[in-house]
């Protein structure tokens, strides 16, 4: 049977308040029971706060939506996220009088208070998950969609699986991408084929092995598998498909994690696929949206809520114009968000595993909360200047 995900589209036929994104987020609200299912409960919202000068974060004006409902319906919300991001909340609007709840750090102050889940994969040995997160009694995943150069995609996922865990662990998951060697020095004629190897990225992915010097390293997040390397002299150098996917494997593995410390039942998934900006919020600044917003998409399923968006972004048209320069267009196969990052980093793939591996479905029925009606042209919608 599949997963409902209730939907909230960005159009809207009137000028009216009832038709926008916050209203229609209420209404998703209200489908998923949220109020009915929180009395009394300790309510992590897990967010991505941002850094810096970022602004395309998840707006004041939409979270404190989701906090009013929790809190009307008994419960006592706190919007969370790693220490550095809740600790320059504020600048970027984030406070208790603007959201209505504490904000709390999602690891503890300095990064220390978790419990350790061991779990084996590739150099990972445990999961370090902040303690506010393990022991609160329901949760409420709230991630503004947006692109990622590791990952190449990043919602619902990502935000739990990197912004629950210590600093430790996040490192030792970003490494599980170097696993499997790109550089093969025993193919290697001579030290000018292994410069002209490293020379031939114009990303500067390829650099010198800081524990080689004979050696080459690949920077997997500026990689976008446009194969230059791979010409100079093939069989050396070769970007491993294995490793892009080891990382969405391991942001799989460390969401359901966090998911195992929740009661079934006890967490709702949010996407606002808003402002989609061609990298993470966690670089510290906004760029230009590079895809049409698609609105906001809720379900109690993380995997058919990142597939719904997936399916819904996936025909939309690339804004090329607003790419920053120093991102190149390699294919334009797959999902748009390949187009940017690499064919090896295909968001698709992520569903499909953790759909494997039991997280939740890809079969969803996807149920507009407020369909855009064709317009009433008589009906009066503007402010009299008097007003």
């Amino acid at each position: 049977m599949p997963s409902i995900v209730y939907w909230g589209s960005p159009r809207q036929a009137q000028l009216a308040a009832n038709e926008t994104l916050p209203a229609k987020l209420d209404l998703i609200l209200e489908k998923l029971n949220i109020r009915e299912r929180v009395k009394d409960r300790q309510v992590a919202i897990k967010m991505h706060l941002g850094t810096n000068v970022g602004y395309s974060v998840i707006h004041p004006v939409l979270v404190r939506r989701v906090v009013e409902a929790v809190i009307e319906g008994g419960g006592k919300p706190f919007v969370t996220d790693l220490p550095w991001c809740v600790e320059g909340a504020h600048t970027r609007g984030y406070t208790t009088e603007t959201l209505g709840c504490p904000l709390y750090p999602s690891t503890g102050f300095n990064d220390s208070m978790a419990v350790s889940k061991p779990f084996s994969f590739r150099n990972l040995e445990a999961f370090e998950i902040g303690t506010p997160i393990v022991e609160a009694d329901f949760l409420i995943d709230l991630a503004h969609v947006k692109g990622h150069p590791i990952s190449g995609y990043g919602g619902v996922i990502k935000n739990l699986a990197l912004g629950c865990m210590t600093g430790t662990t996040r490192g030792t998951m970003h490494d599980v991408v170097h696993q499997d060697p790109s550089f093969f020095k025993d193919r290697c004629p001579d030290e000018a084929t292994r410069v002209a190897i490293r020379d031939s990225c114009p990303y500067g992915a390829i650099v010198d092995d800081h524990d080689d010097p004979d050696g080459l390293h690949l920077h997997d997040y500026k990689c976008n598998q446009c194969m230059r390397c791979t010409e100079v002299a093939p069989g050396v150098f070769e970007p491993q498909m294995s490793n892009f996917h080891a990382f969405l494997e391991v942001v799989n593995f460390a969401t359901q994690q966090v998911m195992a410390t929740f009661e079934p039942g006890n967490m709702t998934f949010i996407n606002i696929a808003n402002n989609m900006t061609p990298v993470c919020d966690c670089f510290g600044f906004t760029g230009m949206p590079v895809m049409r917003d698609a609105g906001v998409f809720g379900s109690d399923d993380i995997v058919a809520a990142e597939q719904a968006v997936l399916d819904l972004t996936a025909n939309s048209p690339l804004i090329e114009d607003a790419l920053p320069t120093m991102i190149q267009v390699v294919r334009r196969e797959g999902h748009p968000w390949q187009w940017i990052h690499g064919q090896y980093k295909d968001p698709y793939y992520q569903t499909e595993h953790a759909e494997k591996i039991g997280m939740g479905s890809r079969q969803y029925e996807l149920v507009d909360v407020l369909p855009v009606a064709m317009p009433d042209f008589k009906q009066d919608t503007y402010v009299p200047a008097s007003a």
